[in-house]
């Protein structure tokens, strides 16, 4: 998600036109010179998030990368919404910023226009690295974007109720569907997830589909009808609320916190409001699977950074940050800072050893899947059609097998 939640919740703002308008000027420039003025180099990045802390988070890294690179890297943001829309636009007119931070679905839609430095020519090496968050970031044998941390899916569950159902945490949609149903009570659901209108929505629901079998180029196959119909089940039985059609994954997390739900699909970015919150007693295992022994796949979330064309100067700079966001040390603060996982196989090996509430996601990065894996650029277009079956689906009473075989018809364009 691609993720996360928290920072896609800013996405709608209401002085978004505003600043969208204020940040039309603000890419390339070079206050400090460049190539040409004679003062130290001045970088210009841009990314959605939209907290204070976030972006104290991202400056901090940026800066120890920056002075690292012998340049000032000034950090900018724009609307979720309207970040790639803008970096589409000004990759047309060779005016993007120095350093980009996007949703690493968004990575290749970026590539095809020519307006991105090409990393691995430019010598960053990507050894030790899961091979799915490398392909995440590629776009015709080139690595274009790279993440020094990524994200993915898991199922928390409350332990207390568990424990007081006689319940163990389910392995398998069988035992997923009856724990739901034996945990649901009065104002509690059972489970809760995002099947929102937006990308969490097919972020969240590619981890069934997945590992049902089914891929994103054949949306109405059985395996993913039987993926939406496990959800219609969960939603018309009660088990799930009917208002997931509307929840983003911050507000599937402050219902699980609340008590309003004994498990929640949800990503490690929840982990520090969870441990914070007093009395609350909560486990994390892998993502349930149709059958026993199958695999569990999540889909890789997390943002990619990539480098602008600019100038040469510019660039050479640029890329040297990015090599430094992407060593060990700083990976792992980069991770931490923003509750994700470490790109670096050992790293990450390292974390699940001392953290057994990180194990299950990392453990799930191994066999995460990049979600432009299979379609490429045309991801988007795809996620689109799939997250308007699930509303179908869910909110409007059609079949799963009607609104997938009306999916695909979109994501082809008949």
């Amino acid at each position: 998600m691609t993720k996360s939640s928290r920072r896609r919740a800013l996405a709608v703002v209401s002085a978004a036109s505003v600043a969208l308008a204020a940040l039309a000027g603000c890419s390339s420039s070079n206050s400090g010179g460049g190539s040409g003025g004679s003062g130290p180099i001045t970088l210009t990045e841009m990314d959605y998030y939209g907290s204070a802390p976030q972006n104290s988070q991202i400056q901090g890294v940026l800066t120890q990368c920056g002075n690292q690179a012998g340049v000032k890297v000034v950090h900018q943001e724009a609307p979720r919404a309207q970040l790639v829309p803008k970096l589409l636009q000004d990759a047309a007119a060779r005016t993007l910023p120095d350093l980009i931070l996007v949703d690493n679905p968004d990575l290749q839609q970026l590539a095809t226009t020519g307006g991105l430095v090409s990393l691995s020519a430019n010598g960053l090496t990507t050894t030790g690295l899961y091979p799915s968050i490398v392909s995440a970031g590629q776009y015709q044998g080139q690595t274009y974007g790279i993440a020094p941390g990524v994200n993915d899916l898991a199922l928390y569950y409350n332990k207390g109720l568990f424990t007081a159902a006689k319940l163990t945490p389910p392995t398998t949609w069988a035992q997923l569907t009856a724990d739901a149903k034996a945990l649901t009570s009065g104002s509690r659901k059972g489970i809760a997830f995002s099947a929102a209108a937006t990308e969490e929505g097919s972020f969240q629901f590619e981890p069934f589909l997945w590992s049902a079998g089914a891929d994103l180029k054949t949306l109405a196959s059985p395996q993913a009808v039987q993926a939406l119909t496990l959800w219609q089940t969960l939603v018309s039985g009660g088990y799930a609320s009917k208002s997931v059609v509307n929840w983003t994954q911050s507000d599937v997390e402050a219902q699980f916190q609340a008590g309003n739900a004994a498990m929640m699909v949800n990503g490690p970015w929840q982990l520090p409001l969870l441990n914070a919150a007093k009395g609350l007693n909560f486990g994390v295992v892998s993502i349930p699977v149709p059958a026993a022994g199958q695999p569990s796949v999540s889909p890789l979330g997390g943002e990619v950074w990539a480098v602008g064309h600019t100038n040469s100067a510019e660039e050479a700079k640029a890329v040297a940050v990015v090599k430094c966001l992407l060593t060990p040390s700083m990976s792992s603060e980069w991770s931490k800072d923003a509750g994700y996982i470490p790109s670096d196989q050992a790293s990450a090996a390292a974390l699940a050893a001392s953290d057994p509430q990180l194990a299950p996601f990392i453990a799930e990065v191994g066999t995460a899947k990049a979600r432009t894996a299979e379609l490429g650029a045309n991801y988007p277009k795809v996620s689109t059609a799939l997250w308007t079956a699930i509303q179908q689906a869910l909110a409007g009473g059609t079949s799963a097998q009607a609104a997938l075989s009306q999916a695909q018809s979109q994501a082809s364009g008949s």
